[in-house]
């Protein structure tokens, strides 16, 4: 197995049986309001998914879910600010609080339709010579000071369709320059999850990494995992069809292994301005071409009398602009598992999906870090405990990724199991 795949699967992406707990604080309290509502495509209606909502001049943001709704929680200080509403392919929007509804506001995005009369940049011929140039511009063009930032981390296991284990946590990530070798530094504020063993057959299935699954699928900041140097040979790079991002011309590349090579590496698609050669977004997955060795890659420990493989392994990273500089926004991690049981007629599939994003940041002036103990290991399993499922009001003024309708279900499940055990306990 190539080298450069060891980091980012290995460390961050493991099924563990072990659980390491891990404590949060409750927020401080803060004057906020909240605006909620759903991005959708202007003229179908539909939902747009993972679409950007940030507030101009300042360091706040979310993003829509799976369905495309958003809840954006603003300071009270700032309700007369303006939010920017971006998706890729689409014509950004800027839309004062004030004209958000009470009971939620529908945003409609117009598709940015790119004509050649629109391009006044000069095409590239050589698709892996843009990837190469824009990865040896990450010193000049992304983040160059360290930075604090405040993010939410979502997980949730899956069987077939049904939850089994859902985990949140706010964080701080101290985010190190992007020209840096240093890796970043996590710290957990506070969290709260639930796991329904019962229904995980007889194996504890453990998402292991946390928030570093999600942190490690920033490619600019960790190039080596899928594009060391070395390894561009064993991808073939082409153009896609071009679109665009907040109104820019974006230059759309396929990468995909070269059938030759026989260990599984990536194909997916990277989303690069045309004009500063920067990388706005990337959509990419494992090409399974052998299942017992993906299953050693992501596998650390099963029963006897089982078998467990990948069948599907992605993510997805977008990057956010402040003052010409980009950092990164939002990522995220699929993975689908196959466990088939020796001496059973039907075998069992599992969804484990992980996401986080930066709802807040500011300039690190040089303050504490937290000493080795105190930061999130990259063997975590976030603790079991359902602290704060029973409370509406848990996250207080952070931001979060709106709960999908399945989450919401799977919470108030939670809350009617706890009020039960609490009748129990009186």
């Amino acid at each position: 197995m190539n080298q450069h795949l060891g980091p980012v699967l290995m460390l961050c992406l493991l099924l563990g049986f072990s659980v390491s707990a891990q404590e949060g604080e409750q927020a401080s309290a803060m004057d906020f309001r909240s605006y909620e509502g759903v991005v959708r495509d202007a003229d179908s209606r539909d939902p747009l998914v993972f679409a950007t909502l940030t507030l101009e001049d300042q360091n706040i943001s979310t993003v829509t879910n799976s369905e495309g709704e958003f809840l954006l929680k603003i300071p009270e200080s700032l309700a007369g600010g303006t939010v920017q509403v971006s998706f890729l392919g689409y014509k950004s929007r800027s839309i004062p609080l004030n004209q958000f509804e009470e009971n939620g506001t529908d945003i409609f995005l117009d598709v940015s339709v790119t004509t050649l009369q629109e391009v006044d940049v000069v095409v590239p011929r050589d698709a892996r010579a843009l990837v190469q140039e824009t990865f040896s511009r990450r010193g000049e063009n992304y983040m160059q000071d360290p930075m604090e930032m405040t993010a939410f981390y979502r997980e949730t296991i899956r069987k077939r369709r049904q939850n089994v284990s859902l985990s949140e946590a706010v964080i701080t990530v101290y985010k190190t320059p992007y020209a840096s070798p240093r890796h970043d530094i996590a710290e957990l504020y506070k969290s709260r999850k639930s796991t329904d063993y019962s229904k995980l057959d007889t194996v504890a299935l453990k998402l292991q990494g946390g928030p570093y699954n999600t942190l490690y699928v920033d490619l600019m900041k960790y190039p080596d995992y899928i594009f060391a140097s070395d390894y561009f040979d064993d991808y073939n790079f082409t153009f896609d069809r071009n679109t665009r991002i907040n109104d820019r011309l974006i230059f759309v590349i396929n990468f995909r292994q070269k059938d030759e090579i026989i260990e599984p590496l990536f194909t997916g698609k990277l989303y690069i301005d045309a004009e500063r050669k920067i990388l706005t977004s990337a959509i990419f997955s494992l090409n399974i071409t052998d299942p017992k060795v993906a299953s050693r890659m992501f596998v650390r420990k099963k029963p006897a009398n089982a078998n467990v493989y990948p069948t599907e392994v992605s993510y997805r990273v977008d990057y956010r602009e402040k003052d010409g500089k980009w950092y990164y926004g939002y990522s995220n991690a699929i993975l689908e598992f196959k466990i088939d049981w020796d001496k059973r007629l039907f075998n069992s599939i599992y969804n484990l999906t992980c996401e986080m994003a930066v709802t807040d940041w500011e300039p690190y002036t040089g303050g504490k870090i937290p000493k080795s103990k105190e930061r999130i290991r990259s063997s975590i399993i976030l603790s079991d405990a359902t602290d704060g499922f029973s409370d509406p009001e848990f996250w207080g003024a952070y931001n979060i990724i709106e709960p999908d309708k399945s989450i919401e279900s799977a919470i108030r499940k939670i809350q009617r199991q706890i009020k039960r055990e609490e009748r129990k306990s009186d």
